[in-house]
């Protein structure tokens, strides 16, 4: 697997999507339940994986995704980094950083023999977290702003103003529910 360095954004995306899977987030339950779910939601992410996944693989990213929030909800910048090096230590994948013939750095995660496809998010995660602590502050890992979401997340947007930890989900309840609380003060709703 390998990483752009100036793409650490994707290993956000695929920690703060992950932590979004939580059943702590999700009011309809877990939406990582079985290996079919956890293959969607690698291809969803590009991410792939040879051979079948497993009961077991779901069972790892379950308690690394638990990892994730923790170090999302970090009180400082220096847990968060040290979160994501925990993260990034998993079964010895020590991520390097290379430069490719075409001049660019990359970071480039080996695969080390009975390295688990949690370890290999892990370290991806990883990265994704140090370039959001080292390129934009730690002040953005967040809480959600919807009502009742105990959503976590990292906000890469460009001006850094993203609220919500599922926008499409959580931003919508609130935007109709304003959207409701206003027709029904004018008496629109009843």
């Amino acid at each position: 697997m390998k990483i752009p360095i100036d793409d650490y954004g994707w290993g956000v995306a695929v920690a703060n999507d992950m932590v979004a899977t939580s059943p702590t987030v999700r009011t309809s339950g877990d939406a990582l339940p079985d290996p079919i779910a956890l293959a969607a939601f690698l291809a969803e992410h590009r991410l792939r994986r040879e051979g079948p996944l497993t009961d077991e693989d779901v069972r790892q990213v379950h308690f690394l995704r638990r990892e994730v929030r923790g170090v999302i909800e970090t009180e400082t910048a220096g847990q968060a980094v040290a979160g994501a090096t925990v993260l990034m230590r998993r079964a010895g994948l020590a991520p390097t950083l290379e430069r490719r013939d075409t001049g660019r750095w990359e970071w480039v995660i080996p695969t080390a023999p009975g390295a688990g496809l949690a370890d290999e998010l892990a370290a991806l995660v990883a990265i994704g977290i140090l370039g959001v602590v080292r390129t934009l502050g730690h002040g953005r890992f967040r809480s959600c702003a919807a009502p009742g979401c105990r959503g976590v997340f990292a906000d890469i947007s460009r001006a850094g103003r993203r609220l919500y930890c599922m926008p499409d989900l959580c931003g919508n309840r609130v935007n109709v529910a304003n959207h409701r609380a206003r027709h029904h003060e004018r008496g629109l709703i009843r």
